[in-house]
């Protein structure tokens, strides 16, 4: 049987999960190429043989995605399957476009076929938007756990920007193994917070291996979703974040809406900073999309650890990286805070920045007078530095949620921000976990009783 080539469209986490899931040791299917977008320095590399199983020897050559319509012509690929997330609807039906006209097929794939079972329960922490609060929220929930007594295992959507055979299964549970990793400010931004409250978190490449060894240590498993992304686990309870700073954002973006659609229950977070409408605008698409949904309404209330330099300061505000970039927010934490506590201006950093920063700017000129967290590798860690030490500015405000002083030299006095979910009302988290881990002991006597039942049947009949 001739095999069907495809190519697959990702940015380093969704892609190779369809891949080892649908793909690998498939001899229906020849990948021949994966493309590469979103994130810097992940192209022209390959996708190992070790992971790539044994239909490809040699591994398989993954290209920036602008070459795709040259790699459909050059392996005559028959399908292109669209691999990553947090992207428009008009983002992706121009994908679509284009591969089309190239004269190949273009595919989404569905949720379940790529959603791995486990032995242990799962509760899925997803949302509609990059930077609508699903970090804060997976802390919570995790917190909550910890006061119910469950001992829970944070598993992270992929972020493997290194050398992929090392990065099959990561394990995090004190803040050396982000060095022994080689984290970058990205992949630390997830790790460090859960590792300080006494978390053990887990990510990588092949998500088979990984959900494995959660389970080995854990009562439950968290799944802590990234970049708007479906869950790589079955949910047996889905919690989706929504951001009415962003309101309409969850009815046209892919595959946020998705998440929306299957979520159990849905948390508005922001409300403390987000306009009436807006708020407003998401609770309709939730009431048409998802009725059924538990709605927690909820805020993320903002904490400075040295508010007099801000106040009337020059600041340069550097807020997280992905938020400002594909995220598309024009302002986070970092301003709330600025304006919260009287900084007299906003110093614009475009004209200090340099090399791969510059870069950064060019690519998403949206992001204005703020300072993106970039930080995939040594080089721009490096030309982050530099351009905050360049910036004519009296402080810097932090809005990142990991100590940024601690892996850069900053040389002007810095604050730090942060921030945690708090729930307005009820329901809260507690009130949902309570009531599904009621229900799943209701199941699980149910079941034992069935059990019982019919074996007593068996030995009365004997």
């Amino acid at each position: 049987m001739k095999r069907k080539k495809v190519i697959i469209m990702g940015a380093a986490g969704r892609d190779f999960h369809n891949f080892n899931l649908l793909y690998r040791d498939n001899k229906a299917y020849d990948v021949v190429a994966f493309t590469a977008t979103q994130i810097p320095d992940i192209d022209d590399r390959k996708y190992p043989a070790k992971l790539a199983g044994k239909l490809y020897p040699k591994g398989i050559q993954i290209h920036d995605e602008s070459q795709l319509a040259v790699l459909i012509a050059k392996h005559r690929a028959d399908e292109v399957v669209f691999s990553y997330s947090d992207v428009s609807y008009n983002y992706v039906m121009s994908k679509a476009a284009l591969v089309n006209a190239c004269g190949a097929d273009f595919k989404l794939v569905g949720g379940l076929p790529t959603m791995l079972k486990s032995t242990k329960p799962i509760i899925a922490v997803c949302a509609v938007r990059t930077g609508s609060g699903k970090s804060q929220t997976t802390r919570k929930v995790c917190e909550v756990l910890k006061d119910m007594g469950y001992k829970a295992a944070v598993v992270r959507h992929p972020m493997p920007y290194g050398d992929l055979t090392k990065q099959i299964c990561q394990r995090f549970a004190t803040l050396k193994d982000l060095d022994k990793h080689e984290c970058t400010i990205e992949e630390r931004e997830e790790y460090e917070p859960h590792i300080m409250r006494g978390q053990v978190v887990y990510a990588g490449v092949d998500y088979g291996v990984i959900l494995k060894n959660a389970e080995a240590e854990s009562d439950v498993v968290v799944w802590d979703g990234g970049n708007n992304d479906l869950s790589f686990f079955l949910p047996d309870l889905y919690i989706t974040v929504v951001d009415p700073h962003r309101p309409g954002h969850e009815r046209t973006y892919y595959p946020g809406e998705t998440n929306l659609l299957m979520a159990d229950v849905v948390v508005i977070n922001k409300i403390d900073t987000a306009p009436f409408e807006g708020i407003e605008t998401v609770r309709e698409s939730i009431r048409q999309l998802n009725p059924a949904a538990t709605v927690i309404d909820a805020a993320s209330p903002i904490f400075v650890d040295d508010p007099d330099q801000i106040r009337g300061k020059r600041v340069l505000v550097v807020e997280d990286g992905p938020t400002l970039t594909h995220g598309e927010m024009t302002y986070g934490a970092g301003v709330v805070a600025a304006q919260k506590f009287g900084a007299s201006e906003l110093v614009d950093p475009r004209p200090y920045t340099v090399a791969s920063i510059s870069a950064t700017f060019k690519k998403y000129p949206e992001i204005g007078t703020l300072l993106p967290a970039m930080g995939y590798g040594p080089e721009q860690m490096k030309d982050l530095q530099t351009t905050i030490n360049r910036t004519d500015c009296d402080s810097v405000i932090i809005a990142t949620p990991i100590d940024l002083g601690k892996l850069i030299k900053i040389k002007k006095p810095t604050v730090r921000v942060s921030y945690d979910l708090q729930e307005i009302g009820m329901p809260g988290l507690s009130d949902v976990l309570d009531d599904f881990f009621s229900e799943g002991k209701k199941k699980k006597a149910k079941k034992t009783a069935k059990k019982t039942t019919k074996k007593a049947g068996k030995k009365k009949s004997k």
